[in-house]
């Protein structure tokens, strides 16, 4: 089952996105949030990035959604420092924070491989709201 990462420069907006999520996944789907800084500014913490893919990582693999500017650096900068293997299975999605939770969260519990997921949250009517 791929589990997923939600990366915000907030803690409790990545604490939010995953309660959301949380409530519509199905099956054993892991959802690790990480916001904020560790004295609890506002930013990211590649090192607490790095701790949740080291804990949630899985054969399946993880998908990893943040929200903008340095949270994406920063999820980059740690899938540079992992090996290759671990590399290949973890992808940082080009989706919407929110809503690629939400289906990413449903389609990984319906046991949905990797690229699967991926296809629905990068898509752009993901964002249409009319």
């Amino acid at each position: 089952m791929v589990n997923i990462i939600l990366v915000s420069h907030v803690k409790e907006i990545a604490e939010g996105a995953k309660k959301l999520a949380e409530q519509m996944k199905q099956g054993d789907v892991e959802i690790i949030a990480v916001g904020g800084t560790p004295d609890g500014d506002i930013g990211t913490d590649p090192d607490a990035i790095e701790t949740a893919v080291n804990e949630i990582y899985k054969e399946d693999g993880v998908i990893i959604l943040a929200d903008l500017g340095s949270a994406i650096m920063s999820v980059n900068m740690v899938l540079d420092w992992l090996e290759e293997e671990v590399r290949e299975k973890i992808v940082l999605a080009d989706a919407p924070f929110v809503e690629g939770a939400v289906v990413a969260a449903v389609e990984a519990g319906m046991g949905n491989k990797i690229e699967e997921i991926l296809e629905s949250i990068e898509s752009a009517d993901m964002i249409k709201k009319n």
